[in-house]
């Protein structure tokens, strides 16, 4: 009697291999019937919105967004290796489809400078991408800073709202215009005596230093979501 309760005590019950299992990193049942039942309650509680996918601004090599979904591991390098520390994590209102993969917050008061001045026009985050998710042609060039030519790899194009601009509003704002380091802003005088900036859309390699200075959101009087110069995504 006493053999077959020593016996019973050195086999684990079921409970006992389910958190060996956890322990070691993998899902669990019950944590997948979790994850399971927490997305069928989100989707059912309005959540389908988010199911889609919204455009995002993403790093450099990241505007297939189709290959960027479905390569991105979410393992967070691209995040820690950008020293700008520009590019985030997509929230679940971008889109229940790529939530945590990488995206350029330009609000953050930095921009990408497709790491010309850290790493010679090598961006880091691609060059750390363990699965190419972020991936760039065999031959390519990148913004130069010094020189003002906009180079091949264009992740975005910045576009104002006159209704949101300090400018349009005769402040004399010009702070877009002297963050662009490629010549994509032009001031145009409307016979006024302040100038009003324009976007050059050739120009223009979604680099976001206009829209990490702009200022409108500072500004009481303005009610907007949004700065009044923001970057709009491309899809290759």
């Amino acid at each position: 009697m006493a053999e077959e309760k020593k016996e019973a005590a050195a086999v684990p019950g079921d409970g006992a291999v389910e958190s060996k299992r956890a322990e070691r990193g993998g899902i669990s049942r019950r944590g997948l019937f979790i994850g399971v039942g927490s997305t069928v309650a989100l989707l059912g509680l309005g959540g389908l919105r988010y199911a889609g996918h919204n455009p995002l601004n993403r790093p450099p090599g990241g505007t297939d967004e189709a290959h960027l979904v479905s390569g991105c591991i979410r393992c967070e390098r691209c995040y820690e290796a950008c020293p700008r520390k520009v590019i985030v994590p997509a929230k679940i209102e971008d889109g229940l489809l790529g939530m945590r993969s990488p995206m350029l917050d330009f609000n953050t008061g930095n921009y990408c400078d497709f790491c010309y001045e850290e790493n010679g026009g090598v961006p880091q985050c691609v060059a750390v991408c363990p699965t190419e998710a972020l991936e760039l042609p065999a031959s390519y060039t990148v913004g130069n800073p010094e020189t003002g030519e906009t180079g091949d790899i264009v992740i975005g194009t910045a576009e104002i709202d006159p209704r949101t601009c300090l400018a349009y509003r005769l402040t004399g704002c010009r702070d877009c215009y002297d963050a662009c380091k490629y010549g994509a802003i032009e001031l145009k005088d409307e016979g006024g005596a302040n100038p009003i900036p324009y976007v050059i859309e050739d120009r223009c390699n979604g680099c976001g230093a206009c829209q990490a200075v702009c200022l409108s959101l500072s500004s009481g009087s303005i009610k907007s979501n949004e700065r009044a110069i923001v970057v709009r995504p491309i899809e290759a």
